[in-house]
């Protein structure tokens, strides 16, 4: 394991997360700042298209069961005790920094979901398949760099989006109501496993009911206590901005905290907050049937903005106005226990609770939507012919592994998936670079159809029409 960590470290260097900056950059340059200044553009095409009548799907998914189906491994536990891990490594300056990861990601995000739906293939039973195994066999044409990040996925799918995931809510149910930790793993077992046997169908259905709700439940807890202690909020955010750039002026030295320590857990943050980067999403995205590949990528845009932006900002927020984040303290509260400490300020038991059942959800819909992500790794590298049974030998695996994570408590697991993140990330972004142009360029033809044709009775669709 100490071998793990030396490697995980090394790949987790300042160069790599530079690189998550960098691939964002230039989206976001190539595209004119899209998510600034063509904000009512995606806005419009995200948001806005939830107040009108859904469209029937021959097949595939919609694009907001998509969009669930990514939320669901999105906004898992590190949108609630990630968020207060990193102001106790990093300081407030590492929220800033989060902040300007999740900026760029949002074009980052754009792309993958672009070419993720540019590239999709047909699937079983008439479903679409995608993500970024087919842009870099069929887009970049190395059936190599594609295969790399399968057999990566794989392994982060059993570790970190399920040792982990069932660890916190076995740890969070014994300690709220003193629940053994095996009887809730296997529960838990049960349950994962009755939604995965329905397929890619069966986990959006649940996601589109799961993750609104859960989201709803945690931003009206987060907004309590903003609202109570609203005339804190300009404080925090100086803290933020003056510990981005000086942390130890700005909290007298005494934590230890630098510029580049709260760069590398903002940044990091944000990687794993919004997956902007990693790849893993744009294969639910990927399962998508729309009217155009950009299109897409509008709703690629909205889940960073509402995973990062919004939920962890509130998280982040919520635990500096409320007083209870004293890093100078002997024993101070960290991870989950500050944050439920936030709400708990405000709401009492009821916030607590508040975070314990968000984190339950989180938690079990990360397991979903990670569930999926692995059996698209393992259909693509050992192909159609044996995708069937080797979906089912995965799923097996997977189940176990949830019963495994329930009674676990070794650490060891997160070398495992940062290593295997850091995998993954490479070829991603390899490719998002390597195909940079042509998305862009896509994009900018679809904006300039959009644009023409506001105000006008939607055209028939065509098949295929980039």
């Amino acid at each position: 394991m100490d071998c793990l960590a030396r490697v995980a470290d090394a790949l987790w260097n300042p160069w790599l997360l530079g690189l998550f900056l960098i691939t964002g950059l230039v989206y976001s340059i190539g595209s004119g700042f899209f998510q600034i200044f063509e904000f009512r553009t995606w806005w419009r095409a995200t948001v806005g298209s939830m107040l009108q009548k859904p469209e029937r799907k021959d097949g595939g998914l919609s694009s907001l069961q998509a969009l669930a189906t990514a939320l669901a491994s999105t906004m898992g536990t590190g949108s609630i005790a990630g968020v207060a891990a990193a102001l106790t490594l990093g300081g407030p300056g590492a929220v800033f920094w989060m902040w300007i990861s999740a900026f760029l990601g949002m074009m980052t995000s754009c792309g993958e979901k672009l070419l993720a739906v540019k590239y999709q293939r047909p699937g079983p039973g008439g479903s679409l398949q995608g993500g970024p195994m087919y842009y870099l066999r069929d887009g970049v044409g190395s059936s190599l760099l594609a295969g790399c990040f399968c057999l990566a996925c794989v392994p982060a799918t059993l570790a970190g989006g399920n040792l982990v995931q069932s660890s916190s809510i076995a740890a969070s149910l014994e300690a709220a109501f003193a629940l053994p930790r095996l009887p809730v793993g296997i529960v838990t077992a049960l349950l994962a496993g009755l939604v995965m046997v329905g397929g890619v169908g069966r986990i959006a259905a649940v996601s589109s009911a799961l993750v609104p709700a859960m989201a709803v439940l945690y931003l009206v807890g987060g907004g309590a206590v903003l609202l109570r202690d609203w005339e804190k909020i300009p404080e925090a955010l100086g803290l933020i901005l003056s510990c981005a750039l000086s942390p130890a002026a700005a909290v007298g030295g005494g934590a230890g905290w630098t510029v580049s320590a709260a760069l590398r857990c903002g940044v990091a943050r944000g990687v794993f907050t919004n997956e902007a980067g990693l790849g893993t999403s744009a294969m639910a995205h990927g399962a998508a049937r729309t009217d155009h590949p950009a299109r897409q990528g509008m709703w690629g845009i909205f889940e960073v903005f509402l995973s990062t932006m919004l939920v962890c900002t509130v998280t982040a927020l919520a635990i500096l106005v409320s007083g209870v984040w004293d890093p100078s303290a002997p024993n101070a509260l960290t991870g989950a226990p500050l944050t439920a400490a936030a709400f708990g300020s405000v709401l009492g038991r009821t916030g607590e609770g508040m975070v314990a059942l968000s984190l339950l959800l989180f938690a079990f819909s990360s397991i979903l939507g990670w569930s999926y992500y692995g059996q698209q790794a393992v259909s693509f590298l050992l192909g159609r012919e044996m995708g069937t049974f080797a979906r089912s030998v995965y799923r097996t695996a997977f189940l176990g592994c949830i019963l495994l994570g329930a009674v676990w408590e070794g650490t060891e697991v997160w070398q495992l998936v940062d290593l295997c993140n850091a995998l993954m990330a490479l070829p991603n972004l390899a490719a998002l670079l390597f195909l940079a142009p042509q998305a862009l360029r896509l994009l900018r033809k679809w904006h300039v159809q959009e644009r023409n044709n506001v105000g006008k009775p939607k055209a028939k669709k065509m098949e295929k029409p980039y």
